[in-house]
């Protein structure tokens, strides 16, 4: 018998997902959507000096799995400079792909092992991390070029 996909551990992570008011003037913004499932999830960014995420807010109009992650993100990503959320975003994307036996060391993504055989379900998985480190390349470019 297969794990349940949505665990009381998704539903929790659901329901609490931090930096969830976007911020009033980002470096950065991106915006990714499921063509599935029509889950959104919009990630605003700005860069400190040292280079790394300083600040972050998001919009998350996503089922359950694309929240989950989103709060797994936001937990996470201050701090991180725009090279670790780009190892994040592959790693998540390829243990999702099959291509890899783990998420990486991004914390709590493992809770996504039960969703591997729904692919369909994947693409709102990825959506908060490949926002969030399109939106922090963004803004450390847009800080070099400065």
């Amino acid at each position: 018998m297969s794990a349940p996909l949505y665990t009381a551990a998704i539903l929790r992570l659901a329901t609490a997902i931090p930096h969830h008011v976007r911020l009033a003037a980002p470096q950065a913004t991106a915006e990714r959507r499921s063509p599935v499932c029509g889950s959104r999830v919009t990630v605003d960014v700005s860069i400190g000096d040292d280079g790394r995420v300083a600040e972050l807010g998001q919009a998350v109009n996503a089922c359950a799995l694309g929240q989950a992650s989103a709060a797994l993100m936001g937990a996470h990503a201050i701090g991180r400079s725009p090279d670790e959320l780009a190892a994040a975003r592959d790693a998540l994307a390829a243990f999702l792909a099959g291509r890899r036996d783990d998420p990486g060391d991004w914390p709590g993504l493992d809770i996504f092992r039960a969703a591997l055989p729904h692919s369909a379900r994947h693409p709102s998985i990825r959506l908060a991390f490949e926002a969030v480190a399109e939106a922090a390349a963004q803004a450390h470019q847009g800080r070099a070029a400065a």
